[in-house]
């Protein structure tokens, strides 16, 4: 590939680099597009919303963060309190159906974080990466109020831990990329 001058190389090296990744958009972040992280699960109502709003805290500098559902249902209110708890307000977090971004996004990551989702979820081909996190469905589990309180709270420790690790995989991944 020949260049007008040895400054359009690093330019179309980093479009390339772009394109490599299955990065098509989001926000810039130092000159350079974030990846959109799709969290799936069957309603879109604990699990996504919880994990979409830890990697937005978390990481929200890095990636652009949505979640959706197969079959959306309203944001249960004791993922809404457990994540209060922690300092997480999320009453502006709505149910959202996969369909509304099938065809029309391109996301860097699809992550489903249920059994059914991955089993059920049509062919996603607006994603580059594909992850599978099984975690349990606090939704479905019957006790005590205390004891359903207990499961958000469990699974969204679990979620919690899980993003952080994630993260940090991420990061080295893209340092070791970019040596």
């Amino acid at each position: 590939m020949q260049f007008r001058s040895q400054h359009e190389a690093p330019f179309v090296v980093h479009r390339e680099l772009r394109a490599w990744t299955g990065d098509d958009g989001g926000g810039q972040h130092f000159g350079m597009r974030r990846p959109r992280v799709l969290f799936l699960c069957t309603h879109n109502s604990a699990r996504s919303q919880i994990a979409e709003a830890f990697l937005r805290r978390c990481a929200g500098d890095r990636f652009e963060v949505y979640s959706a559902g197969l079959e959306p249902t309203d944001v249960h209110p004791l993922a809404k309190k457990v994540m209060e708890e922690i300092g997480f307000d999320m009453s502006g977090h709505q149910p959202k159906d996969l369909k509304q971004f099938l065809g029309k996004t391109h996301f860097g990551y699809l992550i489903t974080v249920c059994a059914r989702a991955e089993s059920e979820c049509p062919i996603f081909p607006g994603a580059s990466i594909r992850l599978h996190w099984p975690i349990e469905d606090p939704t479905v589990f019957q006790g005590t109020e205390e004891e359903e309180l207990n499961k958000f709270r469990e699974i969204r420790d679990q979620i919690d831990d899980r993003i952080k690790l994630w993260v940090r995989e991420t990061a080295h991944h893209r340092a070791v990329e970019t040596t």
